[in-house]
This record gives structure tokens, C-alpha cells and sequence, in this order.
């Protein structure tokens, strides 16, 4: 028995009462060269939360003393959840006034109330936050203010609801968007202090509210003098010897398509058909590993960020430029190394033979998404259109199969917001998931899902992208809201009445407030290391594979499918759960500067008497208003009762919808409205409308 197992099973044995640290180790009779590898354990068994420290300096078995330690994810409206460091218990839910002094992405220990208070019908577990083990950050960023005897910061996160008292150093001003570096804060009742260390300048100042976003989020905007001398060491030129190593595809008819802004390419395909009805796909990735070098300056500081970051207004790149927008950019007509999947299907798709390689590619063409949809909808003038319209004939098949064994559509429109040079927004656009897109997205799925059962099927440790099975009590308020709707669902435990209702609602004006709650009450995809399947694509298998210049999981599998270099599982555990939170972050990021630019579009046209009147739908409803949805531009924001004023309306809570009193009119979930922009408010990102007509 090790040391480890020693310590556990002395602290859960019946009986057993808080110990010291001296006191544990004179209980397993240790002498001084165990006492040595005892003190480290200790210390790691507590920095994984298998045991804790409770009063006097004592240690427990967390579940012995009804302690739960993990992460704690705090609501915009003040609740919180733990997501435990242990996998045996689950998510604990913290009341608002059990928070204590906890922050968002805090760790954190919470003992659990031995009566479970029920959390809005759920069965999770309840708790109160009882100690900080590890504070997430310990900065915060905000605007200035003051009063008439002291200063203090508006946090820009709504989810940290007290204001920092500070001093105005560094010249700070009134109105200045600043990063506080907090101080100890110990007492919820009173609020936390902190010291300046940055001022980003006036909080309406062109640029300074990206940049403020990019600090809230510690994200890394220039890379160190060492990342970057490493970068320019490297040879544009592809060295003959590795050529030849190399399958040479230079002759093949290989495109890419991507978006009309994008910088770098990383993905490009081929298609060919095989006598008899067969397919073979060629799917080739940007070969990053041969130029990131396992341990280099340039591979830590991509470990570090996880992936890149696509703010509205430009891209923290996870790879220097060099890298990113160059050596590994497959650009058109220009040699690129990459690493190849081919996949050889059978005429009724089934799969014949998978192979992997490194190889050296040529690319044809360069398209956008919106040339490659126009040439698929045209005739057959070119080579190119023949090309992509037999890329399409395969792709809509691996689709329609994809579909038929229960995958999840779950497309979401992207909305792009347009700034001028200034960065203010002048325009916001709506791009469908056309079947130019459809196309690409089937090869890349193909290609992620043979990769993974390639890597699964050798049992070597990898990383896997999984997507956990739903709870049913989530599912099921999902089937009570979709119902409001008028649609019939049937039980939603079966993959199928999802996928009916996914298809009824196709086309309609509820189909994103649908696809959005859906979304909402499934679970968050994540890397991992155990291949445990995909439940929204209804895959086994599946990983990452097709981007290794902006996701650093798909680096590492690139090397593991290579068999270029060798992790333990101990490290890949690690770096899975360190991807999956710099993925979150970066998700956070990207939708909070769409959101801001969006808002501030709304109040430029109301500052400039700008009162469009916009296409809406009914999304939510509540006694004091109702929340509607813009067609076009996907904002959503509230009509508050009071502004209707054809009639006066009562709240009908069991069926949730207004009625008119007099008129008898109804608004309920999935109405179609006519509204204007009323009031924008930035700061707190709220957007009210009034109904038009």
C-alpha cells in the first residue's frame, strides 16, 4: 500500500476524528526518509481537493465532512453552481447569499446542507461557500467613479455585483475604463478595495472598450521576444529531403474554402469518384507540428493560450504570424506542407479504408464561401464548378447519413458586425449555413471522427473532443418551452423527437430561440481523454483534428496520430482540462465584443434619430414585459408592458402570454412583431424596444 492509499484509508476509517499533519504521520508510523514522500503527498492529494483542510489545521475526506471542493460558476443573476474537482458528486448550487466572497472561476470549498434545498425543481445538491481555496484572478476591470468622499470602480463583469473602492493612481480619471488589482477580501458585507495598475483610457474612446474586454479576460496580446525570435529562425523554403519523405499531392485538384475574411487556411479538400460508384476524400491539414517543435518557446506559449481568440475586431493568433498567416497558411498555388486523411467510401458510403500521412500539397484554388455557393448554384462552366459540385454530391450524402443516425442539427446563423477604421459598427450582417459551408463542415467531420477511431483503436492516450448525454429533467423543461410554441413533442429522451422538431422548426422565425434553448439545455462539449462519444453529432468516436494553427488539442493530435511525440495520460488530463477552459474564455470573449459592438450599433442610430422598425419575434414573456428577438440581426431585448399602449394587459402565467383587457388581444411566445429601438443602455448591455403599429 503507497503513501497515498495509507492517508486515505486512515482518514476513512470509522472513527476517525481531524488530525494535524504531524499527527497523521505519527498514526501511519512514518520515519524520516517517509516523512519526506508523505509531506509531498500530502501536499498533492490536497491541491487535487482528494482530502481538505478544515479548522486547526486539520485534514478530512471531503465527503466524511460534507464538503464539496471545485469550481464556481457564478450567474449573471447571482446564483452559482460548483463543478466539483472529484467527478463523484455533482453540481452543487449556491443561493446567491451563499456565495460569500467567492468570485467567478474561483476555486472553491462548500459544505453541503444536510436538508437539500431544492434549486428551481432541480435535485442538485445544495451548499454555501465556506472558504476561497484559489482565487481564479485577481484583477478586475472597470470605469472610475466617484462620490463626494471616495472613488471606486464600476466592474464591468456582471456577474462580480459590488463595486471596488480604489484611489486614483496613475492619473486616473473619472470615466476611465481601469484594470484594479484587488486587494484580500474577506467579508461580503463590505466591499472589496484594490489599487490601479492600469488606466485604458476614457471608457467611450474609440478602441479602449476591445481592449477592455481583452483584460477582463487576460488575454495574451503580443507574443515574448524569445516566441518571436524562434518564429523568424524558421525557413520559408520547404527542404527537398522533406518532400520526398512526403506523399507528393502537388498534381491533385485541391482547394479551400473558407470566409471571406479569413487570414489563414488550414483545411483543404479533393474529391474523387472510383469506378463502380465509389468516393475517396482527401482531406489535408496544415502540417503545424513539423514547425512547432515539442518544449520550444513557440510551443509553450501555444499550450499557454489554448487556441486563438476572434474578437470582433481582430485575431489574438495561438501561432505568431509567421506561422498563422504564412508557413502554415495553405495558400493558393504555393507548396504547403500538411497532413493528409484519406477515406475511401463504398457507393452506399460505406467505409472501405482510412489512411493517414504527411504529405505536401499545391492548392488550385483559394474560395470564399459565398464564390464557392454561387459557382454550385450555377451551371457547369469549369473545371473549378465541376470540381466543387462533385465535392457536394459526396458531402450531401455523408450529411444525409449523418442526420439518419441521429445527429443534432443544431446550425447556428454567425453574425458579423462591421466596424469602420475607427472601429465603430456601420453594419451587421447574418450569414446562413449555406451549402458551401454544409460542404466543408461534413468533410471536417469525416475527417475528425476517423482520425479519433484511428487514435482510440491504437490505445495510446489522446485527447478527445466529447459531448456528454443530456439530463432529462433538462430536457424535459426544453420540451415545455418548445411547446409554448404550439409544436407537439414527444419524449425528448429519444434522439428523434428532437430531430423532428429541429426539422419542423426549420425555416421559421422561432428557429433560433429553439436551437438557442436546445443548446442551453444540453451539455457543454469538452476535450477529454477518454473517448466516450459525441452526443449532439451522434459520433463514437470524435476529436479535434483540423486545426492545429488556432487550437492547440488538434496540435497534439496531429502529434499523437503521427506518432511524433509521446504523452502519459497524467498530461494529457491536464491539458485537456486546461484547452476546454481557454476554449470557454476565448468563447466568452468573442460573444461579449459581438454583443458590445452590436449594442452600440443600436445606440448610434438612436443618438442619430436613426428609428428603423425591424422584424421581431416573441421569445420569452413575463409579467412585466416581453422579450422579443430581431430577425436580422439575432439582438434581443425587452418590450416593457408599460410602453404598450393599445391596451392594458394582464399576465397569464399558465399559459405565459399578455392579454389585452379591453381588446382581448394575446402576445405570446412566437409572435411576429414590427418594433423600434427605445433605449440602449452600454453599460449594463441592455436593449429595450417598442412595438411599432
Amino acid at each position: 500500500m503507497d503513501t497515498r492509499q495509507k492517508i486515505q484509508t486512515l482518514l476513512a476509517a470509522p472513527g476517525y476524528h481531524p488530525l494535524r499533519r504531524a499527527e497523521i504521520a505519527n498514526k501511519l508510523r512514518l520515519d524520516e526518509g517517509q516523512r519526506r514522500d508523505y509531506r509531498r503527498v500530502l501536499d498533492d492529494m490536497l491541491a487535487k481537493s482528494e482530502i481538505v483542510r478544515v479548522r486547526q489545521d486539520r485534514f478530512v475526506l471531503p465527503a466524511e465532512a460534507d464538503l464539496v471542493a471545485g469550481t464556481i460558476t457564478i450567474s449573471e443573476k447571482g446564483f452559482a453552481f460548483v463543478i466539483p474537482e472529484l467527478p463523484a458528486t455533482g453540481d452543487v448550487y449556491v443561493a446567491e447569499q451563499d456565495t460569500g466572497v467567492a468570485m467567478h472561476g474561483d476555486k472553491v470549498l462548500v459544505r453541503l446542507y444536510r436538508e437539500r434545498r431544492q434549486a428551481k425543481a432541480s435535485d442538485k445538491p445544495t451548499g454555501r461557500v465556506i472558504r476561497i481555496l484559489e482565487r481564479a484572478h485577481d484583477s478586475v476591470v472597470g470605469t472610475l467613479q466617484k462620490t463626494k468622499l471616495f472613488y471606486y470602480v464600476v466592474v464591468d463583469d456582471p456577474r462580480f455585483v459590488h463595486d471596488v473602492y480604489t484611489k486614483p493612481t496613475l492619473n486616473a480619471q473619472v470615466g476611465d475604463k481601469v484594470v484594479v488589482k484587488l486587494s484580500e477580501w474577506t467579508s461580503r458585507h463590505v466591499n472589496p478595495e484594490g489599487v490601479i495598475t492600469e488606466v485604458l483610457g476614457k471608457a467611450n474612446a474609440p478602441g479602449v472598450d476591445i481592449l477592455a474586454i481583452i483584460r477582463k479576460h487576460r488575454l495574451p496580446t503580443q507574443f515574448t521576444e524569445q516566441v518571436e525570435a524562434e518564429a523568424a529562425t524558421l525557413s520559408e523554403a520547404i527542404p527537398a529531403d522533406e518532400i520526398r519523405q512526403r506523399r507528393d499531392l502537388r498534381h491533385e485538384f485541391i482547394v479551400t474554402i473558407d470566409p471571406d475574411d479569413a487570414k489563414d487556411f488550414d483545411d483543404a479538400v479533393n474529391v474523387d469518384e472510383l469506378p463502380g460508384g465509389g468516393w475517396r476524400l482527401g482531406v489535408h491539414i496544415a502540417d503545424a507540428s513539423f514547425y512547432v517543435t515539442p518544449g520550444s518557446a513557440i510551443d509553450r506559449e501555444a499550450s499557454g493560450r489554448g487556441n486563438s481568440v476572434y474578437l470582433v475586431d481582430r485575431v489574438l493568433p495561438m501561432l505568431p504570424e509567421k506561422l498563422s498567416n504564412n508557413l502554415c497558411s495553405l495558400r493558393p498555388r504555393q507548396d504547403r506542407l500538411t497532413v493528409s486523411c484519406f477515406i475511401e467510401f463504398g457507393p452506399k458510403l460505406e467505409l472501405r479504408q482510412v489512411t493517414f500521412g504527411r504529405s505536401v500539397i499545391h492548392s488550385k484554388h483559394r474560395l470564399t464561401y459565398k464564390e464557392a455557393f454561387a459557382r454550385l448554384e450555377s451551371k457547369d462552366t469549369d473545371e473549378l464548378t465541376r470540381e466543387l459540385k462533385k465535392m457536394w454530391r459526396l458531402a450531401a450524402k455523408l450529411r444525409a447519413q449523418r442526420f439518419a443516425k441521429g445527429s443534432l442539427n443544431l446550425d447556428f446563423p454567425e453574425i458579423k458586425v462591421r466596424l469602420d477604421k475607427q472601429g465603430r459598427p456601420i453594419r451587421i450582417e447574418k450569414s446562413v449555413n449555406d451549402i458551401s459551408h454544409q460542404l466543408i463542415e461534413e468533410f471536417m467531420l469525416v475527417a475528425n471522427e476517423a482520425v479519433a477511431r484511428q487514435i482510440c483503436n491504437s490505445q495510446v492516450p489522446g485527447i478527445y473532443r466529447i459531448h456528454e448525454d443530456p439530463d432529462l429533467a433538462k430536457l424535459r423543461d426544453f420540451r415545455e418551452y418548445a411547446q409554448t410554441f404550439g409544436y407537439k413533442v414527444g419524449d425528448v429522451a429519444h434522439r428523434q423527437e428532437l430531430q423532428k422538431l429541429l426539422t419542423a422548426v426549420t425555416g421559421k422565425v422561432e428557429e433560433y430561440a429553439i436551437h438557442l434553448a436546445l443548446l442551453r439545455s444540453l451539455k457543454q462539449a469538452r476535450y477529454a481523454t477518454q473517448s466516450i462519444g459525441h452526443f449532439g453529432l451522434a459520433k463514437k468516436y470524435y476529436t479535434h483534428f483540423t486545426s492545429p494553427i488556432r487550437r492547440y488539442a488538434d496540435l497534439v493530435v496531429h502529434r499523437t496520430l503521427l506518432g511524433t511525440r509521446k504523452y502519459g495520460l497524467g498530461e494529457l488530463t491536464k491539458l485537456a482540462t486546461h484547452v476546454s477552459i481557454t476554449e470557454r474564455t476565448a468563447g466568452e470573449a468573442e460573444q461579449e465584443s459581438v454583443e458590445l459592438k452590436r449594442l452600440e450599433y443600436f445606440h448610434r442610430q438612436l443618438l442619430d434619430g436613426r428609428l428603423d422598425t425591424l422584424d421581431a419575434v416573441v421569445s420569452t414573456v413575463r409579467n412585466f414585459g416581453i422579450f422579443v428577438e430581431l430577425t436580422e440581426s439575432l439582438a434581443r431585448g425587452l418590450v416593457h408592458i408599460s410602453s404598450l399602449e393599445d391596451d392594458f394587459y394582464n399576465y397569464d402565467e399558465q399559459r405565459e402570454r399578455l392579454v389585452g383587457k379591453r381588446t382581448k388581444r394575446i402576445i405570446q411566445i412566437g409572435d411576429k412583431l414590427r418594433v423600434q429601438v427605445a433605449r440602449v443602455d452600454l453599460f449594463k448591455r441592455q436593449l429595450d424596444f417598442r412595438v411599432v403599429g
